[in-house]
């Protein structure tokens, strides 16, 4: 036997047939109830207005743990080369040494994974004047090896180099002329008196990166500035903890904490990158 089930919302009514269910009315629960219920959103959507622009975040909640071979990402790139060019890219590693303390405070049997973790992707829309100005991926939280041979990039590394005092300075970004810049850089390095390169490496010697920041501890937590954006004019992107801005200009924009502080022999010498193949090669397999 069946019956009819409808639905009425004025001006339409719609009826189903269908077989006899059991129906039981539902009642609210009381706020204690409420109090002990805990959850997340799967999905968040913020706006922010700054200075210039209007800011749609939409963040996920969700975390993953992954470790990511590519041969190489280019992007940016025209006839006089790209804003972004490595080669060899990969997110996390495996482990050669068991003595070792990993980046996340912890030992690894050898050949296990040690993942790069990322918590809270989000996608985030730059708008002026109705128009789109930029957009940028990000993390809310990201800890894990970064590797590759970094033949151009466009960002900013935030790493730390020993001066001749044995003091850490903020390293930086230069052309092939020396000449200090976070667009299309090719070598890092301290600086001179005049601004251009009075110690630099090829970016190619640092094959191997610890995404993070220093706990102070000797181990490294999670940083919150891992982004990747790409503008068709210079943005203000807000942090995510409201408390100041990172400048991305046109074009493709890598913005990559890391919590390493090097000496200049170390990078002349090279930095080994980390095993990022199952079948370990050796330090020479690229």
């Amino acid at each position: 036997m069946r019956q009819d089930a409808c639905w009425y919302a004025v001006p339409l009514t719609i009826c189903l047939g269908m077989s006899p269910v059991a129906l039981a009315e539902l009642e609210p629960i009381s706020e204690q109830e409420m109090s002990q219920v805990q959850g997340q959103a799967m999905m968040t959507v913020d706006h922010v207005d700054g200075v210039n622009h209007r800011f749609t975040r939409v963040t996920l909640g969700v975390d993953a743990e992954t470790r990511l071979n590519a041969d190489g990402v280019v992007m940016g790139g025209d006839d006089s080369g790209a804003d972004l060019d490595i080669k060899n890219f990969a997110l996390g590693h495996y482990v050669r040494d068991d003595t070792r303390v990993q980046i996340d405070g912890n030992t690894y049997n050898v050949d296990d994974v040690v993942p790069f973790e990322g918590v809270e992707p989000y996608l985030e829309l730059a708008e002026r004047e109705g128009q789109l100005s930029g957009f940028r991926f990000g993390l809310n939280q990201a800890r894990g090896t970064l590797s590759g041979e970094i033949a151009s990039f466009s960002g900013n590394l935030n790493l730390k180099i020993n001066d001749a005092d044995g003091n850490p300075v903020d390293a930086m970004l230069f052309d092939d002329a020396g000449v200090a810049t976070n667009h299309r850089a090719t070598q890092i390095g301290l600086a001179g008196d005049d601004g251009t390169c009075s110690q630099c490496v090829p970016l190619t010697n640092l094959l191997s990166m610890d995404i993070g920041v220093v706990n102070g501890d000797g181990t490294v937590g999670f940083t919150e500035d891992l982004f990747l954006a790409f503008q068709r004019e210079s943005v203000d992107w807000q942090d995510l903890g409201g408390a100041g801005a990172i400048q991305g200009p046109e074009g493709v924009f890598l913005n990559l904490p890391t919590s390493m502080t090097l000496d200049m022999p170390t990078l002349q010498n090279g930095v080994q990158r980390e095993r990022t193949h199952y079948v370990d090669r050796g330090t020479g397999m690229f």
